[in-house]
């Protein structure tokens, strides 16, 4: 493994130390989706009651079946779904649903999104559940977050309502959040809706719970949580320009203490942190030896342009390493993915870049190659058998 260290220039002001945030959340975590980022990380794969926050599982999997068809065994948003008894006999938050009555997809979404409904997950869950039971659909979520690699969830129900081994860290809640804007585009807007009269049956249900929705923050998303179990919870997104950040924040003691939480954590992210072009498309770091190649050398390049999050107010320059496996063998063809450019930042996970060959070098001639045998027999000679072998 050969490693070069190189300075690696930004044009930034001056060296500070990144401001960590004190949340006072139990536990939390703060990633920037644009780059994978995680900026805030606290008890974050404990496993912990997520209150309504798990009905984004539900819609996750609603999404899913919308998007695979009614003839697929998925969903139709024109589809009419029966109201059961044990949809209905759920308490705390509700669309008010009546047993035996039918109401269409579309607003079972939006009544789960807006007005938080613990009756339409349970509607949605018994329609998509292989037994048509809600316990059903909790054992088909749990399958399916674990193959989204959300390691610390585990359901037992399709709206976060109090039950023994009901559980979700805030970890696996921010990846959740992620596949939702990420996967389905055309539904995340829905998210972003602060008002939903269904069937005008209760008004004073009708708006989203969501109190980082009105700040002017640039949040549209996600979904809030209460149980006396869980406190005051979370999962929000707030996006700035072109940077994206996702936030779940867990056992707050008051909604309002929650809002305060939540507009501290996005402002804290989008101003300590910023992104800054490290580099264009076919820049050149270094250059790697190549063997029995019709060229020495071959210049170890950026893909693609290469832009990174940095602390706001970060060092001018930085040191960095570019690792790759050597001496490297001819024949590479250009754009041949060849090493990787390594630098950290402090308070910041590793960054790799891929760097890749900017030119063909093909196989060398017979000069090449005797030469090249020469210099292998030469330096074993050198190094004696033992340090050769």
């Amino acid at each position: 493994m050969i490693r070069t260290f190189i300075a690696i220039v930004a044009v930034i002001a001056t060296a500070l130390p990144i401001s960590a945030f004190e949340t006072t959340a139990t536990s939390a975590y703060v990633i920037d989706q644009t780059t994978g980022t995680v900026l805030l990380s606290k008890e974050a794969e404990i496993p912990l009651p997520p209150a309504s926050m798990s009905k984004l599982m539900t819609l996750y999997m609603a999404f899913e079946a919308l998007r695979r068809g009614k003839a697929d065994g998925g969903l139709d948003l024109n589809e009419m779904l029966p109201v059961s008894e044990h949809a209905q006999s759920y308490g705390g938050s509700s669309m008010f649903l009546r047993s035996g009555e039918e109401v269409s997809v579309e607003d079972l979404v939006r009544g789960i999104v807006v007005q938080s409904g613990n009756d339409a997950c349970v509607v949605i869950a018994e329609a998509l559940s292989p037994d048509g039971t809600e316990y059903g659909f909790s054992r088909l979520m749990t399958q399916r977050a674990q193959e989204m690699g959300m390691e610390h969830s585990t359901f037992t129900n399709s709206n976060g309502w109090p039950q023994t081994g009901h559980r979700m860290s805030m970890k696996d809640l921010a990846i959740l959040a992620d596949r939702l804007i990420t996967d389905f585009p055309e539904y995340y807007p829905l998210f972003a809706e602060t008002e939903f009269a269904f069937d005008n049956r209760v008004p004073s249900n009708r708006l989203n719970r969501n109190p980082v929705l009105s700040m002017g923050i640039g949040a549209d998303g996600l979904k809030t949580g209460h149980t006396q179990e869980a406190g005051y919870g979370l999962v929000g997104s707030a996006k700035q320009g072109d940077r994206r950040v996702i936030f779940v924040i867990s056992g707050l003691e008051t909604s309002a203490q929650r809002a305060q939480e939540s507009q501290s954590i996005v402002n804290w992210a989008f101003r300590q942190f910023t992104m800054r072009k490290l580099a264009s498309e076919g820049q050149q770091f270094t250059t790697a030896e190549v063997w029995m190649g019709s060229e020495p050398a071959v210049g170890l390049v950026a893909k693609e342009d290469v832009s990174v999050l940095m602390p706001a107010l970060a060092a001018t320059q930085f040191q960095g390493e570019v690792i790759y496996k050597g001496p490297l063998s001819a024949p590479i063809a250009k754009g041949d993915t060849l090493a990787e450019l390594v630098f950290t930042l402090d308070g910041l996970p590793e960054t790799r870049v891929p760097l890749v060959a900017d030119r063909d070098i093909g196989p060398g001639g017979f000069v090449s190659r005797v030469t090249t045998a020469a210099m292998i027999l030469l330096n074993k000679v050198i190094q004696g058998p033992a340090e050769a072998s």
